[in-house]
């Protein structure tokens, strides 16, 4: 597959790929043992396709996503990150690219995935923006044209990571799960509620996803501990 590479200037937005940035850092420590226990999850067969949400806004889902993208590609292993977040789509800014054609492209067959596909600074990790916000997002999402696009995508890369909505705020998050093979939820120390946090779960159930397990983000610890945890449900 084709890639194209565009400009990389750093700033605050990907500074947050610590996982590239920093990789020495033990926050990025946490998303090698994230990786570590999503690679584990399943006895039977390799998770090649992986959607992270969170319950409601802010909570950290892009950033976390980015970075579990990151690690794996790390590792050697070809990845490829979606935005699908057709809503409010922040995969462009992470990795300072343009959003003037993505997902939604793809979906409605202006482009090609190998068109639409970007290179990024990180080694073995390629971006599909969310391209232009369409009026149905969520028809989009469950078109056959989106079990098109995940099996051409399969045929290049070994991991599929895909960035969704939060999945309280709206459906998306919960079509795409149904079609992944495992699902992370993405919470907030001092943010995320209780009841939002059962109700995402509720929510992953009802679309019969597999969720792997839940990463407490910004959690306040003793010097020497780390601010992320994953955890089983």
């Amino acid at each position: 597959m084709s890639r194209k590479k565009r400009g990389s200037i750093v700033t605050n937005k990907q500074r947050s790929l610590i996982a590239h940035y920093k990789p020495k850092s033990p926050f990025t420590e946490q998303y090698r043992t994230i990786r570590t226990n999503i690679q584990f999850a399943s006895v039977d067969q390799d998770i090649r396709t992986l959607m992270v949400t969170s319950p409601g806004p802010g909570e950290g889902k892009s950033t976390t996503a980015a970075n579990i993208a990151a690690v794996i590609a790390q590792q050697g292993k070809r990845v490829l990150l979606i935005d699908a977040d057709m809503r409010k789509p922040t995969v462009h800014y992470t990795f300072q690219t343009s959003n003037t054609q993505g997902v939604t492209n793809v979906l409605t067959r202006q482009l090609t995935l190998n068109e639409a596909v970007l290179a990024t600074e990180v080694e073995n990790l390629s971006i599909l923006s969310s391209g232009p916000v369409p009026p149905n997002p969520s028809e989009l999402l469950g078109s056959k044209m989106m079990d098109q696009l995940i099996d051409e995508a399969l045929k290049t890369f070994d991991m599929v990571i895909f960035d969704t909505p939060p999945i309280l705020a709206v459906t998306d998050a919960q079509i795409v799960a149904n079609r992944c093979q495992g699902s992370v939820l993405v919470v907030s120390s001092g943010k995320t509620e209780n009841e939002a946090a059962l109700k995402a779960k509720e929510s992953l159930e009802h679309a019969k996803a597999k969720l792997l397990g839940v990463v407490l983000n910004r959690k306040e610890m003793k010097q020497g501990q780390y601010h992320y945890y994953y955890g089983n449900k």
